[in-house]
């Protein structure tokens, strides 16, 4: 099974390709560029690179959110015109739960978080048990106070991976602290490797999927305040 892999969701545009669990290219950029200026461009040079022809894809995975509402709506559109013009496969992968798939460690907890605005964060916790990620809290927003009570609880170590520049800022409690950075961010091959198992859309089902946004954007939210109901 050879999947290409997108994630638009945050700053970081990441594109990959796997085979049968094992990483072939991985390539992020993160530099300021748009994902609609780079997102393409990363892809066709990681198949010049490797030799790879996009006939050989048999599936896309995608991060679908929660995440950026403009990075989000970019992949994803991505990912549905190429598996619709090369016949192949598409899953919609969380990106919270593909961010724990970069520390696939047991014994610790995983919290990987992504900037909500407004001073919240969309946030989950994961841990791995006997080889399988098991999600210990489901997606939520919550402001840092909140995230920091509900670590306390779990009585063992505790990593926070994904967009932690804030946290970084604030004293953490013992036992909670931020991954390196390099294993912090949103990788494509994680992505790819986290849709294992998961059936994947073909046809016209692949114009099925929707980003997985959480809360309203300010623009809806802003529309809804000029336009009130009844």
């Amino acid at each position: 099974m050879l999947t290409l892999a997108l994630d638009t969701a945050t700053g970081v545009c990441t594109v990959g390709l796997v085979r049968d669990g094992h990483v072939l290219a991985e390539y992020d950029i993160s530099v300021g560029l748009t994902h609609s200026e780079g997102l393409m461009p990363q892809v066709d040079q990681m198949f010049a690179r490797t030799g790879i022809k996009k006939e050989e894809i048999d599936r896309i995975a995608v991060s679908i959110g929660p995440g950026s509402f403009t990075g989000l709506r970019i992949g994803l559109a991505a990912a549905e015109a190429m598996a619709y013009a090369w016949q192949c496969g598409i899953c919609g992968v969380n990106t919270l739960e593909a961010l724990a798939w970069n520390i696939p460690v047991e014994g610790i907890v995983l919290a990987p978080v992504l900037d909500a605005q407004k001073g919240n964060y969309y946030t989950a916790f994961y841990e791995w048990v006997g080889g399988e990620l098991k999600e210990r809290q489901p997606v939520e927003m919550a402001d840092a106070d909140m995230l920091l009570d509900q670590l306390r609880v779990f009585g063992k170590p505790v990593l926070l991976l994904g967009e932690c520049k804030r946290l970084m800022q604030i004293p953490l409690p013992e036992g909670i602290s931020v991954v390196p950075e390099q294993v912090r961010l949103p990788k494509a091959s994680s992505v790819a490797l986290a849709s294992e198992g998961m059936k994947a859309l073909t046809g016209e089902g692949v114009f099925s999927l929707r980003p997985y946004y959480i809360r309203k954007s300010e623009a809806e939210e802003l529309w809804e305040k000029r336009h009130p109901q009844g």
